[in-house]
């Protein structure tokens, strides 16, 4: 069968800090040539609407998946859907993806007909079994499918996540991948999912706190041949383990792979286990992300991430004794006032790391999505990307993005002052010597990216297609909200959250 799979353009926080490859649909057109299909992708991040007509044309897909890991990105895909469904008529088109898989029903719904079916969790077990009922009829029995009949057995899970292997080779414009100064960067995945409960994230409800490794070997085979110089590690947090985290890099150093590396940890992680982030250290890491979130007890507490203010900050002067630089990421919430934002800056202003701003966004499957979301501004997908306010504001709506636009204009132009200038300009002249242009545009754009005025505006757009509010729940019972359980695997049982958190 003739699939073509689509990622959706890029959102407005990857119009400037990052752009990365689509590792998921790329595992997912790996299963699906697995299984004898011929498979095409179009990144609409890194190529334009013509080139995915031009591609329907010429392929005539007997199937379409678009990739929804971001709620904001759905009009826009159920837009797609249509324009596939008038070019090539009885074209199957589904949905798939982390954030569309808690609001599959309603998409299906709203859709009105442009989209088949909704595939909730992984994609890799589903999409061979997929394409074949979609082939041989009984689409409605799939594990983990979703259509207008409603929903079908629930979806399963890989047990191993040595493969599929990404199909890599299916991409195209992968030169502007990046992030940071990386530039260019690949992804690759050594674990899956989370097993944390923060308020804010649907990571762990997604995989129902469940965490699963790739093999040292497999992880090495998969990095060594990966052509790109550098690579961000995609786990949600990086060497929970830390005799996993040494096999690889052991692989590593018998294979001789340099290259350099960014990844996600937390400030626990990287306090209980120094050692492993040395050593990787050693071996090309240059960034580390920490979700510090927030800067007192009271907003750690709100947000459940269960790390201190004190171990946060000693997270910070290890990562700087180690010489890896760390890019700090803090949630704005709505409720800030002046006098909150100024505190925010202060702080900013006085440590040497990297500190980016997302806004408290409830989304379907948190925890917050069932406490926050009936205080509600607005249910426009679009604005459900971290970098708008859905809920009430203290300030002046207008004002909060002031404020907001402000302090992360202070914090960019500390980075890129007289001190840092030098630095960036190596890092610039060196990308720019290889043709890769991703750092020097994300240097020049901020202030065309980030506008209060643009921000504000962003709300009076018309809207089509709105988000759901939730159905009552008592996340008392968090299993409630998984999409995941246990008894869904492919295979045997998927490992369990690791003891003692």
């Amino acid at each position: 069968m003739r699939l073509l799979l689509v990622h959706p353009s890029a959102l407005m926080y990857s119009e400037i800090f990052l752009r990365l490859e689509p590792l998921g649909l790329e595992r997912v057109a790996g299963a699906a040539r697995e299984a004898g299909h011929q498979v095409r992708v179009v990144d609409l991040q890194v190529l334009g609407v013509r080139k995915l007509r031009d591609e329907v044309r010429s392929f005539r897909p007997e199937a379409l998946g678009i990739s929804l890991n971001y709620l904001a990105n759905i009009p826009e895909a159920i837009a797609l859907a249509k324009r596939v469904k008038e070019e090539v008529p009885g074209c199957f088109v589904f949905l798939g993806g982390h954030s569309v898989s808690f609001v599959a029903e309603e998409v299906v719904e709203q859709a009105a007909g442009a989209v088949d079916a909704v595939v909730r969790g992984e994609g890799e077990p589903a999409v061979g079994p997929l394409l074949e009922a979609v082939r041989d009829g009984g689409v409605e029995g799939v594990p983990g499918v979703v259509t207008a009949a409603g929903r079908g057995p629930g979806p399963l899970m890989l047990h191993s996540i040595d493969g599929p292997l990404p199909a890599r080779d299916l991409m195209r414009n992968r030169r502007r991948y990046f992030i940071g100064e990386l530039d260019p960067c690949a992804s690759i995945e050594f674990t899956r999912g989370c097993p944390w409960d923060c308020s804010f994230c649907s990571a762990w409800t997604f995989y129902g706190r469940s965490y699963r490794k790739a093999s040292p070997e497999a992880a090495a085979d998969d990095l060594a041949r990966i052509r790109e110089p550098n690579v961000f590690i995609v786990d949600d947090v990086a060497f929970i383990r830390p005799e996993h985290g040494n096999a690889i890099a052991a692989e590593v150093e018998r294979r001789g792979i340099r290259k350099q590396y960014y990844l996600e940890t937390r400030s626990d992680v990287l306090l209980r286990h120094p050692e492993v982030f040395e050593r990787w250290a050693r071996l090309g890491l240059r960034y580390m992300f920490l979700g510090m979130e927030a800067i007192d007890a009271e907003g750690l507490d709100l947000y459940r991430k269960r790390v201190s203010p004190d171990e946060n900050m000693r997270a910070l002067e290890t990562a700087r004794r180690l010489g890896i630089r760390v890019a700090i990421n803090l949630i704005a919430d709505p409720d800030w006032d002046e006098e909150r934002f100024r505190v925010v800056r202060e702080f900013a202003l006085a440590v040497p790391e990297i500190v980016h701003f997302t806004v408290m966004t409830p989304y379907p499957g948190t925890e917050i999505w069932h406490t926050e979301s009936r205080r509600l501004t607005t249910r426009d997908y679009r604005l459900f990307d971290i970098q708008h306010a859905v809920v009430p504001t203290k300030l002046p709506l207008a004002r909060f993005y002031e404020e907001l636009v402000r302090t992360q204009a202070v914090i960019n132009r500390k980075h890129l002052g007289v001190r840092t200038a030098f630095g960036a300009a190596r890092v610039l002249g060196r990308n720019l010597a290889h043709g890769q242009t991703n750092f020097a545009r994300m240097l020049w754009k901020f202030n065309q990216v980030y506008n209060p005025r643009r921000q504000l505006a962003d709300h009076a757009r018309p809207v089509r297609h709105e988000l759901p509010l939730p159905q009552r729940l008592d996340v008392g019972d968090r299993r409630m909200l998984y999409v995941h359980t246990r008894g869904g695997t492919q295979g045997a049982p998927a490992r369990t959250r690791p003891p003692g958190t």
